[in-house]
């Protein structure tokens, strides 16, 4: 999957961006932030967003929803330093169903793109474990999104 490729063809539904400083102890021997450090950056971002939309992740625990990883996919361009401030910006492009399919991209503090990302999150009942329909209020939340953040051809 070219992940770029997502991000640059279609205007998405909403986007998020989030601004982290990396930390000496997320740095490899080469100055460099591990490539791992990605996923946590991304969880982050994600669970900064649907909070922006008045959804804690404990609201939809509480609904008897979880959101286990089903794919993740990174690309590298440039490397992010000890101590740089970079942007992370996620974005969803289709409206959730059982999956939660969510795109990133990470730019540095000179503005360059470095990273790009891919997370799909499966909507799982915490009771059976088995995939299920997102909480009614995730839907509700996700569909004032696209009133209040209509695309352009709309």
């Amino acid at each position: 999957m070219n992940i770029s490729s997502q991000s640059g063809e279609n205007e998405p539904l909403y986007q998020f961006s989030l601004q982290l400083r990396s930390r000496y102890s997320e740095t490899d021997q080469m100055g460099y932030v591990y490539h791992g450090r990605f996923l946590e950056y991304f969880e982050q971002t994600r669970t900064e967003m649907i909070r922006s939309v008045g959804i804690p992740y404990k609201v939809l625990e509480d609904a008897g929803a979880m959101m286990p990883v089903a794919k993740a996919s990174i690309e590298f361009f440039r490397p992010v330093f000890y101590d740089e401030l970079i942007t992370i910006k996620v974005m969803l492009f289709e409206q959730p169903g059982t999956r939660l399919n969510t795109y990133y991209n990470v730019y540095g503090d000179n503005g360059k793109l470095k990273v790009t990302g891919y997370v799909q999150l499966c909507f799982v009942s915490a009771e059976t474990r088995k995939p299920c329909d997102p909480p009614a209020v995730f839907l509700e939340k996700i569909e004032q999104l696209k009133i209040n953040h209509p695309k352009k051809d709309e």
